[in-house]
């Protein structure tokens, strides 16, 4: 195996990229036996050579090749790293070499949450192991299982813990004391049990989700919810699906935006929100705390009132129109008109009009408007009537702005 070469820590970049190299080995398996050749190869967006290797986070190989060689005559555990130029460093890779006649090997890389967990009960150089039993804490383990192999998938972040196998050897390549080839007749050959801490303590894929957003945006704005999760940095190219939830129904998704968009919010849209975030095949999923949302609605103000004629003066028996309208206010708006001395509201409606307006209908008015939350008064307006119109002959045509008092000559023509 290489020698190894002296050199800074790991955590010295080299030429940092965006990406990160990744490291593999072949066969894919940790522990493996002594005196058997692990091939560790450096993949990456960058140049192959010349390539960074690393060894329990010291500088191993300044400039090797993108594949190396290893193996070992006594029992060990190193941790391996490598970088290409214009990438990062890969996360660590940590390979074991036993001695012991039974091991259990597990894939040699980072196992997050989500992944397949493949454990494999191999005897010294192969020999033949039958009557293979896994256990996790002193559990036996159920499962699909293939001859002296069994799959755990997806796996999850409560598959954490010791695992180990116990099994019966049989071989006439392997010799011990404790270890006797089966014979018809003969007793059976010695239960070895291996275990192997934290195998599968299998990290997060990605954090339990944050659902963050206004929590009282007015009526009639448009909303955003952002699901917020971190990424595990070893499978930085995982696809995320996003669902958003308004109690136990689906508003949203699935969607690779971490954001859902209202345009504009109404009162039905107030209740508890929640996000979920999956996987494309939702081997993993996890789901956010509530977020209460209210929608408030926007309240009612800069009531003004109008009337024609302008300013309120009119002729008695002429037709008087008053007009209410509000600069800001959202809900169902009710109007309400009021004179100054009347103890009733006059009438309700956005508009008020008096089709003949008397003497008496002099005052000072003004509206009220309200969306059943708030309430605003306009300014008053003081409608003056300032008399009735001469009488005119059948056919002739009518004079303009003649006004005549209601006691009295008439006024001079304008």
């Amino acid at each position: 195996s290489p020698v190894p070469a002296r050199g800074g820590r790991a955590a010295q970049m080299w030429r940092v990229g965006a990406q990160p190299s990744q490291l593999t080995l072949d066969p894919p398996w940790t522990p493996v036996f002594v005196r058997e050749t692990v091939t560790l190869t450096c993949h990456g967006p960058g140049a192959p050579v010349p390539t960074r290797w690393f060894m329990d986070e010291h500088l191993w190989q300044p400039a090797g090749p993108e594949r190396l060689q290893v193996s070992r005559t006594h029992r060990s555990r190193s941790s391996y790293q490598c970088q290409r130029q214009g990438a990062t460093l890969s996360p660590p890779v940590t390979l074991s070499f036993s001695n012991d006649w039974l091991v259990l090997q597990v894939p040699a890389r980072a196992l997050l949450e989500g992944d397949a967990l493949p454990l494999r009960c191999r005897g010294w150089g192969d020999a033949r192991v039958t009557w293979v039993r896994f256990y996790h804490e002193q559990k036996e383990l159920g499962g699909p299982s293939r001859g002296n192999e069994l799959l755990l998938h997806p796996l999850q972040l409560h598959h954490g813990g010791s695992y180990r196998c116990e099994a019966k050897v049989s071989s006439l390549l392997v010799s011990a004391p404790t270890l006797t080839p089966t014979r018809r007749g003969a007793a059976p050959p010695s239960t070895l049990g291996v275990t192997i801490p934290h195998p599968g303590s299998s990290p997060e894929l990605f954090s339990v989700p944050h659902l963050e957003g206004p929590a009282e945006p007015p009526e009639g704005a448009p909303l955003t919810l952002g699901c917020l999760s971190r990424l595990s940095p070893l499978r930085p190219l995982t696809r995320l699906w996003h669902l958003f939830y308004q109690g136990g129904t689906v508003v949203g998704g699935p969607q690779e935006s971490p954001q859902l968009r209202l345009p504009a919010v109404e009162l039905s849209h107030s209740g508890n929100y929640s996000c979920e975030v999956r996987t494309e095949t939702a081997s993993v999923q996890k789901r956010s705390a509530p977020l209460t949302v209210t929608v408030r609605r926007v309240p009612v103000s800069g009531v003004s009132l109008m009337a024609q004629p302008p300013g309120g003066q009119v002729a008695e028996g002429d037709r008087l129109v008053l007009g209410c309208s509000v600069a800001a206010g959202t809900g169902p708006l009710a109007f309400s008109w009021h004179r100054e001395g009347a103890a009733a509201p006059l009438a309700t409606g956005p508009s008020y009009e008096l089709r003949a307006v008397r003497h008496r209908d002099g005052g000072r008015y003004h509206c009220t408007a309200t969306n059943g939350g708030t309430a605003a008064d306009s300014p008053p307006l003081w409608v003056t009537v300032l008399g009735e119109r001469d009488p005119v002959a059948p056919g002739a045509p009518r004079p303009q702005h003649r006004l005549v008092p209601r006691r009295g000559r008439p006024l001079p023509p304008v």
